[in-house]
């Protein structure tokens, strides 16, 4: 019992917290980026969809109650998962230098043998952290990127979600750091799920052609559908509701 409950102490309980984790924000990643292909049917289903998350589980959840918990599971994800990371790192870079020469020779065949992917994801986590602040303070609390009376908050069981999603990605610098946080998603996303995989034991070579290509598969399902909405904006596909 002790060793289970201490087991985050060590570099596999680490990797584990990181990989649950991942899988736990991998699977909102891509339910998030599914729900908002409803753009594409108009604003009266948009709106009805960002409605209708408010009101999961009615009548025996209360209004937004399941929405909160799913939120406080994806707050405790993101600190688990980027304390987990913060941790692996240092441990690594710990046995690198008390290693000396010999070690730090094996940590840069390491790093050309992990590829761009695996270069990208400490550079690239700090970057999507940043951007999940400010998605959260742009199209959920829209208190920036938002001219005086343009964001539209809930007014009485009524959302303007559409119309919010449209006037924030008119702006061409706003679009342009979506595309471009995108870039880092799509690299994390790869080598996470990649990673994810090999740390819950799935790495037999019979299933390693499957699961790297499924990683790919969700890597550009995710980065597409999302760098879909500010370009179709931008291009006037989506434009304002009537």
């Amino acid at each position: 019992m002790t060793g289970v409950l201490t087991l985050y102490r060590t570099s596999v309980g680490k990797k584990v917290i990181m990989a649950v984790t991942g899988f736990i924000l991998v699977g909102f990643v891509v339910f998030h980026m599914y729900g908002n292909l409803k753009m594409y049917q108009g604003p009266e289903v948009f709106n009805a969809y960002a409605a209708g998350l408010r009101e999961l589980g009615y009548p025996v959840f209360g209004h937004e109650h399941l929405l909160w918990l799913a939120r406080v599971i994806l707050l405790v994800s993101v600190v688990l998962h980027i304390w987990s990371a913060t941790m692996l790192t240092m441990q690594s870079q710990k046995n690198t230098f008390a290693n000396g020469v010999s070690g730090m020779r094996r940590y840069g065949e390491k790093k050309r043998q992990t590829g761009y992917a695996a270069y990208t994801m400490r550079f690239g986590g700090i970057v999507i952290f940043l951007f999940i602040i400010y998605h959260l303070l742009h199209l959920t609390f829209g208190v920036v990127g938002y001219g005086p009376g343009e964001f539209k908050h809930p007014h009485g069981g009524e959302y303007e979600v559409y119309s919010n999603v449209v006037i924030g990605f008119q702006n061409p610098l706003i679009s342009a750091f979506y595309l471009f946080t995108m870039v880092f998603l799509g690299f994390h996303l790869y080598h996470g799920v990649w990673s994810m995989f090999q740390t819950l034991g799935l790495n037999s070579a019979i299933y390693t052609r499957l699961l790297r290509g499924l990683a790919v598969l969700i890597a550009l399902a995710v980065v597409i559908g999302n760098i879909s909405f500010p370009i179709a904006v931008m291009a006037g596909i989506v434009g304002p509701a009537a």
